[in-house]
């Protein structure tokens, strides 16, 4: 992700920066570590030059983070997919929101794989609210919970869960395990000898830096949803994957998040250009309402109202070269639920109030 976003700075100052100013990117490490990247974030909020705006990776450290920039009147790009339930103003939020993921994938795999899923997911907060839209809309489309399961972070044992899951006798897996987990239960669902024609895993998260990992052969057949996929047929796209390859190496794999820091970076440096003081971030959010670019998945538009990416939804199908042949997207960019209508249909917007 730092790789994408450093890959659009260097571009946007090719073009001429921004209003004639280049970009100076400045990166801090937190360790994984969200009390790191609250840290981090206070120490950059105290440099006057850097309190306006920055990125950030994890669910976990941008909740930590997000004190910190309202305090100090910041901008937070955040360009990761997370569960929703959340707004705040200084926060703009490119990556997918569950509905976005969802609401297509669900009646997809109810309709051409199968209607009983078992649950299997890393013990956090965003596997435990992404399933409960999960079975919302299983429920909608006439689909069974045959079992559930979260794991801690880092599991790579899965021979009791494979065993559940044969008992249970699911037409599909459906997993947001994340990290380490992922490679790990596919591999041993290789071995334990299941068989994607039969049941095959469907994930939100499992992405192409996940294959490579664990071996084509172990994820053919498999299936994700996402904004992106490294193959999708866009002349943008082609020049991300070119430069961004010709850049950090010809086989690096290229993920949705990646894409998502790329085009973040590419609309924070037009919100830049069109706000009339960088010194406010008042004026900086206003410059994101409505703005729209082209980006490597296609159109992405910031939503007026409630900070959050209209992106686009794809269904793709791991094939034997460890890439995604997309069966399903849509032709137009998806509105983002933070609060999704499926399961809070009456919520009160907070940007509305």
């Amino acid at each position: 992700m730092a790789n994408a976003a450093l890959l659009a700075i260097e571009e946007i100052n090719k073009n001429g920066g921004v209003n004639g100013k280049t970009i100076a990117p400045v990166q801090e490490d937190y360790a994984s570590e969200p009390s790191g990247a609250a840290t981090k974030a206070r120490s950059c909020s105290s440099r006057t030059r850097l309190r306006r705006s920055w990125a950030d990776t994890a669910p976990q450290a941008a909740q930590a983070m997000l004190p910190i920039v309202e305090q100090y009147k910041g901008v937070l790009v955040y360009p990761t997919y997370y569960e929703g339930e959340e707004y705040s103003k200084n926060i703009i939020y490119t990556g997918t929101t569950p509905n976005q993921q969802l609401q297509d994938f669900v009646p997809w795999l109810t309709k051409n794989v199968g209607k009983k899923v078992y649950f299997i997911g890393s013990d956090y907060v965003y596997p435990v609210e992404t399933n409960k839209q999960v079975k919302e809309l299983l429920k909608q489309n006439g689909g069974e919970v045959v079992g559930e399961q979260y794991v801690p972070l880092g599991q790579s044992e899965f021979a009791s869960v494979i065993n559940k899951i044969k008992e249970a006798k699911p037409d599909v897996i459906f997993s947001d395990l994340v990290g380490d987990s992922v490679a790990a239960f596919y591999k041993q669902y290789k071995s334990y000898g299941l068989d994607p024609a039969v049941m095959p895993i469907a994930s939100p998260v499992t992405a192409e830096s996940e294959i490579v990992s664990m071996g084509a052969d172990v994820a053919k057949g498999h299936i994700s949803s996402a904004a992106y996929f490294q193959t999708v047929d866009t002349p943008e796209n082609k020049k991300f994957v070119d430069a961004y390859q010709a850049k950090y190496g010809k086989t690096e794999p290229i993920t949705q998040v990646m894409e998502a820091s790329y085009f973040s970076t590419l609309l924070l440096a037009e919100a830049l250009k069109k706000a009339t003081d960088l010194t406010n971030s008042e004026t900086i959010i206003s410059a994101f309402a409505g703005l729209e670019i082209k980006a490597p998945q296609g159109t992405v538009k910031i939503d007026a109202e409630n900070n959050h990416a209209w992106l686009n939804s794809r269904i793709g199908k791991i094939n034997a070269s460890g890439q995604f042949e997309i069966v399903q997207s849509t032709t137009e960019p998806i509105y983002p639920e933070p609060w999704a209508k499926a399961l809070f249909p009456n919520h009160e917007e907070p940007w509305k109030k």
